[in-house]
């Protein structure tokens, strides 16, 4: 059977050349990158010049790279790091309501204890607009986190509006107020300049740009306190302890530089290619949306609300004609909710729970979209067959 991986926005395979550049580091340069002797000095060798590739990536300096495990844990430490170290100049966050999971759980943690959260309107098309965070700003605000593109439908957010606006508030008297950005889903698809963006912390993780899973890196701006997260280790000046996966994190240094490298080529590929699938479904199926700006969001994420069946069907049926898609966010697969970011976009729970999230990746070719669009057909046809809900007389979103 023909196997076709349409997730990449969940992970993506290793390149071949990121494994050439990791496998030294498996086998004769093993070596704990903070023991002193010859093979310790190795591996810290590989382990800064990944730090200086990653701090190329994105415009920073190679001290301001604490490496993680991966996103989450790097929003973990983003997110109550600052708040609990910058407490006592107030307990005052504010995010978007369509953040990552480990995002929303780390202001929900805060919550509990204490924090206020304001939550960010996304409206239909699924932006934050920047009216809304001037509003909720207070004279308590120490944190401001909002995702660079959405994880579930690819929508891009002013980072750079909100970067100056954080700087504007700084300069009317406000200094202890922060600005994080998730950019897991954006690295690799958008350029990036902490410079530009104007944030203090941004988030990225290995295995969305070719990289293994098991690594990520968080972007802290010099002079920028964190409250530790984790105890017992010096590693990462002492920011993030713990032995550093050194053959992931080259491969990550790796991937970053040729992610930097090919970027315009890769999304000039997986654009076309979205493109083309999203024409032959529209010429072939009816009663579906869109879900966000398609004006406004990454090259290669299409993510599409099927009326009259449930997301998860879909996907069942797809699988088991070779072709690997999502309902939604892979760190909150398994629940039977629909989709919190569909329906923050003021969609109805039937379009909430039709979603599916088809990422293009920079292998994928034409015949693998022909052949997706067709199963997409054939499956949402059969199913609308079974649904109670189908109605010929529906009315296209």
């Amino acid at each position: 059977m023909r196997r076709i991986y349409l997730d990449h926005s969940a992970t993506t395979p290793v390149d071949k050349r990121v494994v050439h550049a990791m496998l030294p580091y498996l086998t004769e340069k093993f070596g704990n990158a903070s023991s002193v002797h010859q093979m310790g000095q190795e591996a810290r060798a590989g382990l800064d010049r990944a730090r200086r590739q990653i701090a190329a990536f994105i415009g920073a300096q190679a001290n301001e790279i604490v490496f993680t495990s991966g996103g989450t844990e790097a929003n973990n430490l983003a997110i109550r790091g600052i708040a609990e170290a910058a407490q006592s100049h107030g307990r005052h966050l504010i995010i978007s309501a369509f953040e990552h999971p480990s995002v929303r759980a780390s202001a929900d943690v805060l919550e509990k204890r204490g924090w206020e959260v304001t939550i960010l309107p996304v409206y239909e098309e699924g932006l934050v607009r920047i009216a809304d965070v001037r509003t909720a700003l207070r004279p308590d605000t120490i944190l401001i986190s909002v995702m660079m593109a959405n994880n579930e439908i690819g929508t891009v957010q002013p980072i750079a509006e909100i970067g100056s606006l954080v700087r504007s508030e700084r300069e009317s008297g406000h200094r202890n107020i922060w600005f994080h950005t998730d950019a897991v889903q954006a690295a690799g698809r958008l350029p990036l300049d902490v410079s530009v963006l104007g944030c203090d912390l941004l988030s990225l993780s290995a295995h969305k740009i070719y990289a293994p899973k098991g690594t990520g890196a968080l972007f802290v701006r010099k002079g920028v306190r964190l409250a530790l997260q984790q105890h017992g280790g010096h590693q990462e000046r002492e920011r993030r302890g713990g032995t550093e996966a050194v053959a992931n994190i080259v491969a990550f240094g790796a991937a970053a530089e040729l992610a930097q490298k090919e970027m315009a080529e890769r999304n000039e590929n997986v654009r076309r290619l979205r493109d083309r699938f999203e024409e032959q479904l529209s010429a072939r199926i009816e009663d579906f949306a869109f879900n966000g700006d398609r004006n406004s969001r990454l090259p290669h994420l299409s993510n599409i609300s099927f009326r009259f069946i449930e997301g998860e069907g879909l996907l069942i049926h797809l699988d088991m004609q070779g072709v690997a898609v999502s309902t939604g966010s892979a760190c909150s697969s398994g629940t039977i909710e629909p989709s919190p970011v569909i329906r923050a976009l003021g969609r109805d729970d039937e379009l909430a729970r039709g979603s599916i999230r088809f990422s293009f990746g920079k292998d994928n070719t034409d015949e693998d979209v022909d052949y997706a669009v067709e199963m997409t057909v054939r499956a949402v046809q059969g199913l609308r067959q079974l649904s109670p809900l189908s109605q010929p007389s529906a009315v296209v979103v």
